[in-house]
């Protein structure tokens, strides 16, 4: 298992760099990963980190379509919110597993 360091906390992640440990998360850690990531957070973007960290949490499976129901933001402000690979970027920096949707 690799190892990364965050915010001067040293962090349990996978081969990917996702978090094996989500209760390991904070939100220093996460500007840390944000900005690895080329993303600068704004209370909206920790709104929807919250939100992604309680569904899976709730076991629930993450996908786009419900990041559109989320009530959160529509989809074309999640990808713009985290530009790219937007569900793989933010399960990352919201310290959670990558959702099996993601390839």
């Amino acid at each position: 298992m690799a190892q990364k360091t965050y915010a001067g906390v040293t962090i349990d992640v996978n081969d990917e760099g996702y978090f094996t440990d989500p209760s390991q998360w904070t939100k220093e850690i996460a500007a840390e990963i944000a900005k690895e990531e080329g993303v600068e957070l704004t209370d909206k973007h920790f709104e929807m980190l919250e939100y992604l960290r309680n569904k899976q949490a709730a076991g629930e499976q993450l996908t786009i379509r419900g990041i559109n129901k989320s009530g959160i933001v529509d989809v074309k402000t999640f990808y713009q919110m985290f530009p790219g690979a937007p569900l793989k970027k933010s399960t990352k920096i919201a310290g959670i597993p990558k959702p099996t949707s993601c390839v």
